[in-house]
């Protein structure tokens, strides 16, 4: 199905985030797929949209006139880590909000950061009239707003009974039912959050290549997430899976230091290798035999806040695979779950006891064309009308330290929880 949107290039160059909040931040309905403030290469989208279901039945492939863009016109939104973990067999709990969230784009703005240009969608019949609200708006500049008021959090599990549970994981581990359990938790707050602030606050202390903001229904997503799960062009498919963490440090030596030792380390190449494996044979279930295959493997991406390890899977999907099809070979991530796939989940579904929503979820855009970018949600906010939360976790090993997990888990939650205005309770 192609789009039914039409575009316009605008003239002249405006900022994503003067857009943003000069158009759409005060509606409901609204999007920002980010690729960070001073991006350099890329697209950033920002627009509006109508909830609608899922886009399962659309066939993965991407193609035709790229001219105004890889997205042209089909869906954003986020699907959580429950419902998916159900789907695929395990046990899961029940979420407050929406497992599922999608607007059908209605009007929007491309930014092609390499180029510097910005392209305008919009319906044919309503695109003059777009285009003239857009050239008629007096930009404001932006600035990253003052730090949130301080708000208290509480985490679902103590650091003490967190290492606990790592060391249940090891145990599980030991007696074979699994190779790596990714754990997780939970930082929630009941007090009132602007999403819109927080999500501005995040981006200018972790800024990330997959950053995004969605809000719709009383929910919003802020997120900073470094990783690509699953993208599609041209009839491939890839998968960025991140497992393998160490913290920057403001000394150039000893981040440097940092990096060598996570490049290293066998237990986060392991623990990676793991993931890579379990995401090739994910993607086999969708791909033509013998296209699947690591483009790369264990490559240090830094970034503000962290050194990760990171890999590229890619394989050509079968003629006619849907979005829905892929999905349900390859959600939840292997990195959000550990391997086997479905023994893991089953396992973490006992030990965690509490639903992780939004968190370890995707989100991103699938267009008309079968094209999709979509990112794991890492580093995110989730924002509702009774508070706030932030997930985080690490992938656990039989070599795993608990100490060093506990901190792992620090390391991802701070910037979330700063950008609300929180510190991480004692101990993490």
């Amino acid at each position: 199905m192609s789009s039914d949107l039409a575009s316009r290039t605008l003239a002249g160059w405006v900022d994503p985030a003067v857009v943003f909040l000069g158009l759409f931040a005060p509606a409901d309905d609204v999007f920002w797929l980010d690729a960070g403030p001073d991006a350099s290469e890329g697209w950033s989208w920002v627009g509006s949209g109508i909830r609608s279901s899922a886009p399962r039945d659309v066939v993965a492939a991407g193609g035709g006139d790229r001219s105004a863009g890889p997205f042209r016109g089909g869906w954003v939104g986020w699907a959580g880590y429950d419902d998916a973990a159900a789907r695929a067999g395990s046990p899961a709990s029940v979420d407050q909000g929406p497992g599922e969230l999608w607007l059908r784009v209605e009007r929007m703005l491309g930014f092609d950061h390499a180029a510097r240009r910005v392209v305008v969608f919009a319906a044919q019949e309503q695109l003059t009239a777009f285009m003239d609200e857009i050239e008629a708006t007096e930009w404001r500049a932006t600035s990253v707003p003052d730090p949130a008021p301080s708000v208290a959090v509480t985490a679902r599990h103590e650091p003490s009974e967190y290492a606990a549970l790592i060391e249940q994981c090891r145990e599980e581990i030991r007696e074979g039912r699994a190779y790596q359990l990714c754990l997780t938790t939970r930082f929630e707050t009941s007090a009132s959050v602007d999403p819109v602030r927080a999500y501005l606050r995040l981006r200018a202390a972790t800024p990330a290549h997959h950053g995004g903001f969605i809000r719709s229904g009383g929910w919003a997503l802020a997120s900073a997430s470094p990783e690509q799960f699953l993208a599609v062009e041209d009839g491939i498919v890839r998968t960025r899976p991140i497992k393998g963490t160490r913290p920057r440090s403001a000394d150039p030596p000893r981040d440097a230091a940092l990096a060598a030792e996570l490049r290293g380390s066998e237990k986060e190449q392991a623990e990676n290798v793991m993931i890579v494996d379990l995401m090739r044979n994910d993607l086999q279930r969708v791909c033509d035999a013998g296209s699947v295959a690591a483009e790369r493997l264990l490559d240090v991406e830094s970034y503000p806040a962290v050194h990760q390890l990171v890999s590229t899977v890619a394989g050509r999907l079968r003629a006619g695979t849907t979005v829905g099809e892929l999905w349900e070979a390859a959600f939840p991530a292997g990195s959000m779950t550990g391997a086997p796939k479905l023994s893991a989940m089953q396992i973490l579904h006992r030990l965690e006891g509490a639903p992780r929503g939004v968190f370890a979820g995707c989100f991103g855009w699938v267009g008309d064309d079968g094209g999709l970018d979509l990112a794991m949600v890492i580093r995110s906010i989730v924002v509702h009308p009774q508070g706030a939360y932030v997930g985080a976790g690490g992938g656990i090993t039989w070599g795993s330290v608990a100490a060093d997990e506990v901190a792992e888990v620090g390391i991802k939650a701070r910037a979330p929880l700063a950008a609300l205005g929180a510190e991480l309770p004692p101990g993490w």
